[in-house]
Formats: structure tokens, sequence, C-alpha cells
């Protein structure tokens, strides 16, 4: 949860540090979004003012999250295939997958059922027990002495530079990747220098791809998806493209075609703010690999939707079931699969009707739903003075919402990664007033007991 908290206070730090970079350094006058573009515009395709930086993040661990790493190990890929420096690169991974006992090519990643090893090269900047939101804020801000472990690697930036930040992970709202666009609505004005895209809407979860039972399905002795539809969707069409001829918004919008219309396996790709800058070429941001110099993208190209994909939230179980589907009758590893399987689901019901019947026993049986479930309705982006007062706003309702995950957390369990989807529900009831000695209560009559087994492990929840 403090990844909420410090959150909101990196994003005022940022728009802060944003506007003052975008003044005119005698006038002391912001820019206006026609003059800021005029930096991130270069005259030239093959010139671009200023540096290249990546930051690429992976926040999930286990294997049963295999997609989120390799989805960062591709991007690595295609920065260095676009001429990006390995130093201009910061890669944040847990590295339990390449070598996982799992894994049934040891020391090989990959993101397609057909492609290539991705992970070979990929920096370990970060990894284990230092990919932190401490480590990350530190790495963004190039705050060296704010790091603890890890290469010590930092984004140092001067003002043309251009940043590009990729996070792939579970979520909820107000928590990235599912629900993502939680993270950006309203909050992101015209005329900053920022372009933020994202996986799904702020109500809705995103999808796993190339997962086992799909049409392209991973190879036969892969148990896992291997990678995310929306990350593969970008990722696959910068490989084969000169990004010179490609601008960000084309790209958003050939993804967006891609996923919002499968309306049975798909979420709605959002964009927000900079939509100046989305006029740019993706070449400003990502090079260009000069092999896909003849390959220029026109309108119609398009990606091939799936068949079939799964939603984020239930990948692990498709990995728990693949893996007992394919184990012989005799062996333990059956035994052991479906009590994987098992478990998921037990945690999944606890924390379910955990949640509701807090609720309940909060606003009564009838309103109880109706609290919980509220969603802040949609508005127009914020102006910068509106923003520093909704943040701080913001600020105190995440420290309530992190006393209250770690409340329901100590009588319930852990709500590991299934669980953030009631983030919102926990937001909610912060906003409805209950206090902390409340919600303890509550929580303590809606669960007898902690679950025993690896979910409900309070290792796994937000409090550790």
């Amino acid at each position: 949860m403090t990844s909420l908290v410090v959150g909101a206070i990196l994003l005022l730090l940022l728009l802060i540090r944003i506007v003052s970079a975008g003044r005119d350094v005698t006038g002391d006058i912001l820019r206006l979004p026609s003059e800021a573009n005029k930096v991130f515009h270069g005259g030239d395709d093959d010139k671009v003012e200023g540096s290249r930086w990546a930051v690429l993040i992976a926040g999930s661990n286990g294997y049963w999250n295999y997609r989120y790493q390799a989805d960062i190990c591709h991007a690595y890929q295609l920065l260095r295939n676009g001429g990006l420096k390995e130093e201009n690169i910061i890669a944040f991974m847990y590295d339990d997958i390449a070598y996982n006992e799992e894994n049934p090519r040891p020391g090989i990643i990959i993101n397609n059922p057909h492609g290539n090893d991705v992970y070979k090269g990929v920096p370990k900047d970060y990894t284990g027990e230092n990919v932190t939101v401490h480590n990350f804020f530190a790495a963004i801000l190039g705050n060296k002495s704010a790091l603890t472990g890890g290469s010590g690697k930092v984004v140092n930036s001067g003002p043309n530079d251009h940043i590009f930040i990729y996070y792939s992970d579970h979520g909820g709202p107000c928590v990235l990747a599912c629900e993502s666009g939680s993270i950006f609505e309203g909050l992101l004005p015209e005329g900053l220098n920022i372009y933020a895209t994202t996986a799904a809407n702020a109500v809705e979860s995103s999808w796993g791809t190339y997962c086992p039972g799909e049409y392209r399905s991973p190879p036969p002795e892969y148990e896992t998806c291997l990678g995310d539809l929306y990350s593969v969707a970008w990722m696959e069409d910068s490989d084969i493209h000169n990004l010179r001829k490609e601008t960000l918004h084309q790209q958003y919008e050939l993804v967006k075609r891609t996923i919002n219309d499968n309306s049975a396996y798909g979420s709605h790709v959002m964009q927000f703010a900079g939509i100046g800058i989305s006029m740019d070429n993706l070449f400003t941001c990502l090079g260009t690999n000069p092999a896909n110099d003849n390959f220029k993208f026109v309108n119609g190209n398009s990606l091939l939707p799936p068949t079939k994909a799964v939603n984020q939230r239930n990948a692990d179980l498709a990995h728990f079931w693949d893996k007992y589907r394919k184990a012989p009758d005799v062996l333990v590893r059956k035994v052991e699969a479906q009590k994987q399987v098992m478990e998921a689901m037990s945690h999944r019901m606890h924390v379910d009707k955990g949640i509701q019947l807090i609720g309940k026993l909060l606003f009564g049986v009838e309103r109880g739903p109706e609290v919980l479930n509220t969603v802040r309705p949609a508005g127009q982006p914020l102006s910068l003075f509106l923003i520093f007062l909704f943040l701080i706003m913001q600020l105190t309702k995440m420290l309530c919402s992190s006393t209250h995950v770690r409340t329901f957390e100590t009588h319930c369990g852990s709500l590991a990664q299934y669980g953030m989807k009631h983030m919102r529900s926990l937001a909610n009831i912060c906003n409805a007033g209950i206090e902390t000695e409340k919600m303890g209560e509550a929580s303590a009559q809606a669960c007898f007991n902690i679950p025993s087994g690896h979910w409900g492990s309070l290792g796994k929840g937000f409090s550790a």
C-alpha cells in the first residue's frame, strides 16, 4: 500500500518538475502546448533532440505470472534493436522465471509461441527483493542516494530527453495494471509533455494471451500464458514497422481496434493527455530497427486478434488447471496441481465473501453492495491547481485505504493478487468515513479465521 501513497506524491512531484522544466527561462512563462511540442517534434525523422531513456518494470513474481517478465524482456529487445543504449535502459524484474524449475526451457523466456528468447542480455538492474516502489521512484527521479540495492542505475535525463516507462503487472482500482485507466483518469491536463496509454479503463480487467487452450497456444510443454494482450499488441506492431513512419496515436488506434473490437475477449485501451505528443513518431521514444526501414505502417495494417484470451485475474487458474490436466494420474504432481487449484479457488471465495460481508455489516444488507461498488464518474482533465488539491485529498484517502487493507488482512488473511479487485471497495469504505476501529470490528465478525495455505499467508498480502 505504500505504493499508493508514494504514487500520489510522485505524480505531484513529476507535475511540478515537468511544469518547471517547461518554463521559458527568461520570461518564466509556461510554454503553450504548441511551443512545448517544438522540443519534441524534430523536423528530421532521423534526428531527435535529447537522449532516450527507458524504465521497464515487471511487478509480479511466481511462474504463473510468467507473462509479465516476458513482456518487459521483449520490450528490452525491442528498445535495443531500436538503438537505445543499454546504460539508458533500467530493468526491474524478480528474475525468478528463466531458471524456475517449472520453465521447460531453462534460461530462456519467450513472449510468443514461435518467438525467440527475449531473456538473453536483459540487465539485472533491480531483481528479487530490490524490486521495490522506493527503488523505482529513485530510479526515475535520478536519485541515486535513495536506492537500496540493485545496480545503481538511474535516469540521468536532461530537459530535452525522452523517457519511456513501461509497467506490466496485475492491478486494481488506483493500482496498475488491471483497471489501469483509474491511474490517469482526470489527472493529466493538456499541455504537459506527458502521454499515457493503459491496457484497460477504470472499471475492467486486462487480458492475458498465448495461454493454454487458446488458438495460438504456447508450445505444449508450457502451462502458462506467455504475454498479456495489450503488451503483445503494441510490441508485435513495433517489431515489424519502421517507427519513423508510425505515430504514437496510430499505434494506439491499432492496438485499440485489435483489443476493443474483440467483444468477448478484450478491454478498452485508453489514452490520456499529451494529444499533441501523440502525433510524434514512435521513433522518438523507442528508436527503430534498421531492418524495418522498408516496412511502413499504413492505417489498413492490423494485428490478428486472438480467438480466445484469459482474464488476467484468472491466468493463475489457467496455469494450475493446465498443470493438473497434463499431469499423469499416478504422480504426486497431479495431486499437487489439484491442491493448487483448490487453494486458489478457496482463497478467492474467502476474500469475496469477506469483503461483501464487511460491507453489509458496515452499511446494511441493502446499502452495503451499493457503497462497495460505487465508481467515481469520469470527468474532464483537471487544471494543475485542482490536481494539486485533488492529490492532497487523495493522500488522506490512500492512507485510510492502506490502514483498512492492513486491518482486513490482520483478521481475514492476504488479499493477494486476486484481492486487488476489491481496492475500490476499500477506498469507498474510507470515503464513507469508516474509522479503523469500526473496520476492525467488522473484519473480525466477517472472518472467523485466516485460511491456511499459500494464498492466505500474510507474506503474500499488501501489508507485506
